[in-house]
């Protein structure tokens, strides 16, 4: 049985395993329908002895056939048929029953519609007593109807093609399989597609026909075929006859229904959903499935529309369109409000649907990113969304719980005349129906039942979705409209805090009226004015009101489209908030989202703030991320969107103050080495297709600088070393195009370099070079692994020297290689040196600095006297020299060199105390600076920007602030741990100058010439 439904089924007969037994309302009424059976003559007796065997089973008959005369009739008509259910295995009839549908050989339609509503009538009567019973679950009940609905188109299908073959208009593979192969392509879609019918759903189908594999002769039109064969299988679905109908068949989910016929080719099917699909359509995909028909083609299809259902962006306008559908049911008569008579249990308040809405407006949310939620089945993914952290445990238990009960009250509801309602009876008679097939044993206890259920799952419906009064027009209203300025806007902004209301009023005239690209649609100034009250609020909770609202007008300037990003908003309030902080306090941060705003789709995702990404974690997103990309343009793609965004995240991270210890220079690198190495695969894998591969060569990819010391923010540019082995000189690849070895590894260095540094349609993924320290600085682009050691022995530079600490291998084509480069560097860094001239040539190397980038700048803390570099001197200077002294190898970071220097004695602990206090410090500010600043002001004169800050907020200066993020200074002694701005400063020159006196103790005094 496909669907998980009977992976695990129980032994014993149907009869041994019934557990529930329905009151009978009318007990005389039903013991005269239950002696009809036992006075039938060939099967009566057999009834009595089961009765015997077991006494209860009377009241278990007598109670369905009271409450429910579908199932009575269906006893009736055939009781040696209800002998035979009672007697055997339900999962093993219906597995049965579901082969033999398929493997159906009829003579002729009629034929074959009697036969399949003979199999539907058996089907409804094991299924339904053992639901009835207890002996089914509700899993088991619904694959085994979607499984017979499978297994019914397969038949007609079969039927159709082969009557098709007959007239030579159709030339199956197989005669005995003639769909498969065809090019017919039947899709299940909703319930049906997700394993979840109920007792009378109608079929959902969407059916297309791939032209170019269809083997349909050459003077023969496929699409007329398709049609007629289409129309054919409705009829004998879903028409009457004196035995009943199949399956109510529906084709109206087909694309563009008003233009396309029943069946329209697969790859116009493909591009309508890419280029011209509604939402509502797209979405309807998700729980799509080839049920029957030509099923490789119809899994190649649902392949090929993957991107137009799972965005990589959090598609919120999406979930907006389908949450105004929602909202539109509930505006109905009898969906607004919780009642137990004549409510729906689907599409009424705390119903089903509302269930289903919680799960796909996740799906929808988070299933471009992450392939695990894509899955059709609502409690499958209510269960993923859990584990995955976008529904809390409690909420995914009680809703699994409620979901399970109410598809069963539906179940019970549609048993009654075999109809296709979720409307509970109005009438008390059918409400007590109702109550005692769910096994209650009066309407009471069923009422505060289900009561219960509509309750928890309305609960819950609303925790998730902000209160619609949030975003009502009329909650703190204001006006713009007009010439002039209306007088209680213009309060209520001056008392929000704004000092200039006139000119908010203006900006947002500005935005009604389209100005910008990202307002120019009805749709998103729709959306805008719906985020007014919360936005203004927002902004209005920052430093300066006025300058945040601009920085956010800058943003709507540049932002190429609105409405996505404006439903992000509106769904997710607290998201304006950090927004708003980030616009304060980060300026720079806030054009990135202005270039990108879809970065922020990430600040939802549950782990946000959470433990930080390991690098298995930036792998497996990784791994998600481009499960996807079908070609090396969409690999590339889609690793500059996932540095972006993760770049993001840590960013946020440290504007939140929540990466402690400096652990943001090493989440930046971890993630740089995911990517490298990740790309490295890629660009081989592409290159090797061509070129083949070099026999028993090797390649691996050293970071160099503060990617090698896995201190990175998010302004370091990226430097690598490449180097490669090869088992002998004259080395050849053995591809198509045979290459040297030096041609072929110097080829695929600059594939390398151009996949991280060529911008794509998503930008640039980082500004890469190459160091050139294999051969000095006139050095080969990707040189020989022997000849790169032998010039580091031998040539290198004290400067060359001091890089070499810090550099790491983050890509290779085997961990062998890696390990033999990681032992070559060692060797090279353990030669003995003359501590005297060490120490002068490090002098020389600052000195040298000093004359370029001399600065008095406290703020400078790279370059000040007293700065990183200094500390970095320090710790290299140490390593270098004692480095042949020690069995272990060196540390690459400069915190993890000091520890590494004082553990072994080579640094007394009163200097390393100062030394790594004045590292973290320097670290933190200089995050926050790079997050806030641009690089040139981070390199000319952060100091200058940072006062006018001062300026201010201690004079009220607005000419000040030009240059200066909001609430920098707070930022900054927020994650110094300072108490007050004055406090960091005194304490980071108490540091510089206690820094610079162990340097000239440590490596000697500079004179600067």
């Amino acid at each position: 049985m496909t669907g998980d439904g009977f992976e695990s089924a129980s032994e014993g007969s149907l009869l041994d395993r019934i557990a529930i037994f329905p009151v009978a309302p009318d007990e005389g009424r039903g013991k005269l329908f239950l002696n009809d059976l036992l006075e039938d003559v060939k099967v009566g007796e057999s009834l009595k002895a089961l009765i015997c065997r077991k006494p209860e089973i009377e009241g278990f008959l007598t109670g369905i056939m009271c409450n429910t005369s579908y199932l009575r009739d269906l006893m009736r008509a055939d009781p040696g048929r209800l002998v035979d259910i009672l007697n055997d295995n339900p999962e093993s009839r219906i597995d049965r029953i579901v082969k033999a549908t398929i493997d159906y050989q009829a003579a002729g339609e009629a034929d074959l519609m009697i036969d399949l509503r003979k199999a539907k009538q058996d089907m409804a009567l094991t299924i339904g007593l053992g639901d009835i019973g207890g002996a089914l679950d509700l899993n088991k009940v619904t694959c085994a109807l979607t499984a017979f609905a499978d297994a019914s188109l397969t038949a007609t299908i079969r039927y159709a093609l082969g009557e098709l073959a007959k007239r030579g208009k159709f030339n199956p593979h197989d005669a005995n399989a003639p769909e498969i192969d065809s090019g017919l392509i039947v899709l299940a879609m909703g319930k049906h597609g997700a394993y979840e019918l109920n007792y009378s759903s109608d079929i959902d189908l969407i059916i297309l026909f791939d032209r170019e594999k269809a083997p349909i002769p050459d003077s023969v039109e496929p699409q007329t075929q398709f049609v007629r064969l289409v129309r054919r299988l409705v009829k004998i679905m879903q028409e009457r006859t004196a035995d009943g109908y199949v399956f109510r068949t529906d084709l109206r989910l087909r694309p563009d229904i008003g233009s396309n016929p029943l069946a329209m080719p697969s790859d116009l099917a493909v591009n309508y959903y890419k280029t011209q699909a509604l939402t509502w359509e797209r979405t309807a995909l998700i729980k799509a499935r080839a049920c029957a028909g030509d099923i490789a083609a119809g899994e190649m299809f649902l392949h090929n529309v993957v991107p137009s259902i799972w965005s990589m962006n959090l598609s919120f306008a999406s979930i907006a369109d389908v949450q105004d559908i929602k909202r539109k049911i509930h505006m109905h008569k009898g969906h607004s409000d919780i009642a137990v008579a004549g409510h729906n249990v689907k599409l009424g308040r705390g119903g089903i649907r509302e269930i289903e809405f919680l799960v796909q407006t996740r799906q929808i949310v988070a299933g471009g990113r992450n392939p695990s939620l894509r899955g059709r089945r609502t409690l499958d993914m209510l269960n993923r969304l859990c584990e995955t952290g976008w529904v809390r445990e409690d909420a995914r238990d009680e809703l699994s719980e409620a979901y399970g009960y109410l598809r069963n009250v539906e179940h019970r509801i549609q048993m009654l005349n075999d109809e296709q309602t979720q409307l509970l009876p109005k009438s008390q008679d059918g409400l007590d129906q109702v109550a005692y097939l769910m096994g209650c044993p009066d309407f009471r206890s069923f009422e505060e039942a289900i009561l219960e259920r509509f309750n928890c799952v309305k609960r819950h419906y609303e925790e998730m979705f902000e209160d619609e009064s949030v975003f009502s027009p009329e909650r703190d209203r204001l006006n713009f409209s007009g010439d002039g300025y209306d007088a209680d806007t213009v309060k209520k902004l001056g008392k929000l805090g704004y000092g200039n209301p006139e000119t908010v009023i203006d900006t947002v005239r500005n935005w009604q009226a389209g100005t910008y690209r990202s307002t120019r649609s009805e749709n998103a100034r729709e959306r805008l004015e719906e985020l007014n009250p919360v936005l203004f609020s927002a902004l209005a909770a920052t430093d300066n009101a006025d300058d945040a609202l601009s920085r956010f007008d800058a943003i709507l300037s540049k932002m190429p489209r609105g409405v996505q990003f404006f439903a992000l908003l509106r769904s997710n309030p607290q998201i304006m908030n950090l927004l708003a902080t980030t616009m304060g306090s980060a300026p720079r941060f806030a054009e990135i989202v202005a270039q990108r705003p879809q970065v922020l789709d990430s600040l939802l995702d549950p782990s946000f703030l959470g433990v930080m990404p390991s690098v298995q974690d930036y792998n497996e997103f990784l791994d998600r991320m481009l499960a996807d990309a079908r070609t090396y343009e969409q690999v590339l793609n889609q690793v500059r969107f996932f540095a972006q965004e993760q770049q993001f995240l840590i960013g946020i991270r440290v504007l939140a103050n929540t990466l402690k210890e400096n652990r943001a220079g090493l989440a930046l690198s971890r993630l740089v080495d995911v990517i490298v190495e990740r790309l490295l695969r890629h660009v081989f894998e592409n290159f090797t297709r061509k070129y083949g591969n070099i026999p028993g060569g090797s390649i691996a990819i050293l970071a160099v600088g503060k990617l090698g010391g896995q201190e990175m923010t998010v302004s370091t540019n990226l430097q690598f070393v490449l180097v490669y082995e090869l088992p002998k000189d004259e080395a050849v690849s053995d591809g198509t195009e045979k290459l040297k070895a030096s041609v072929y590894y110097r080829r695929l260095a600059l594939r390398f370099i151009a996949a991280v540094s060529a911008p794509t349609s998503e930008g640039a993924l980082y500004p890469a070079g190459i160091n050139p320290l294999s051969f000095g600085y006139a050095g080969p682009l990707v040189t020989r692994l022997d000849r790169f050691a032998a010039y580091q022995n031998e040539r290198a530079s004290t400067l060359e020297l001091m890089d070499l600490t810090r550099m790491r291998v983050i890509a290779s084509s085997s961990r062998e290689f890696a390990f033999s480069v990681f032992d070559r560097i060692g060797e090279c860094l353990k030669k003995p040196r003359d501590k005297i001239k060490l120490a002068s040539e490090f002098r020389l190397n600052r000195k040298n600095i000093e004359r370029e980038k001399s600065t008095k700048d406290l703020w400078n803390l790279r370059f000040v006297s007293g700065g990183v570099v200094d500390i970095e001197h320090i710790a290299q200077y140490l390593q270098i020299c004692h480095a042949h002294e020690t069995t272990v190898g060196m540390a690459k970071g400069t915190e993890q060199a000091l520890e590494f220097l004082n553990e072994l004695g080579l640094l007394e602990t009163a200097d390393f105390e100062i030394l790594i206090d004045a590292f973290r410090l320097y670290q933190r500010l200089e995050h926050v600076l790079c997050l806030a600043f641009s690089e040139k002001t981070i390199r000319e004169s952060p100091a200058a920007a940072i006062y006018a800050e001062v300026v201010r907020v201690t004079l009220s200066d607005e000419t000040a602030t030009a240059d200066s993020p909001l609430g920098i200074i707070d930022l900054l002694v927020q994650v110094s741990g300072f108490p007050s701005f004055d406090k960091l400063e005194y304490s980071l020159a108490e540091y510089q100058r206690k820094t610079r006196e162990i340097f000239l103790r440590i490596i000697g005094d500079i004179e600067i010439d």
